[in-house]
């Protein structure tokens, strides 16, 4: 198997391999609160509302951007600069120079396991269509990177 993530920058990256690198986990997908004092981010239990909560996936991904006005698209420069992406996101990690973990599709050929090692949002979120905006504060939840 070619292993482009270990001989590439993500900026040398095609679409193609920039698409193969994400490992699915949904967390980008998720609602995220920022503490207007410390600037702290906090992840919620709610997805967007394009996230098809049972497959982890977006149900309009080419269309993502003009359906979903707070969609981020995310480029090789986003990475460092969006304090929201996880720890255990494979763009951020193999920015950062640690390699994909043994549960991402790359490296064990199995996109579920994704989900079933727990790394997924997968069965641990509720669609924002179920949630009052007001209320998102009541569904903080802390991810394990």
């Amino acid at each position: 198997m070619n292993k482009f993530w270990e001989n590439k920058t993500l900026s040398s990256m095609s679409d193609k391999e920039w698409e193969l690198l994400c490992d699915g986990c949904g967390k980008c997908c998720l609602h995220k609160l920022e503490d207007e004092d410390d600037g702290k981010i906090y992840y919620t239990g709610v997805a967007c509302q394009l996230l098809d909560v049972e497959s982890c996936r977006c149900s309009h991904y080419a269309e993502r951007l003009s359906l979903e006005p707070t969609c981020v698209k995310l480029t090789p420069d986003d990475v460092d600069n969006l304090q929201w992406l996880p720890g255990s996101c494979s763009y951020r990690r193999v920015q950062d120079g640690r390699g994909l973990p043994q549960w991402h599709h790359l490296i064990c050929g199995d996109r579920e396991e994704v989900h079933r090692g727990g790394h997924s949002i997968m069965g641990r979120c509720v669609s924002e269509r179920h949630v009052h905006p007001d209320d998102l504060v009541e569904h903080i939840v802390q991810w394990v990177d």
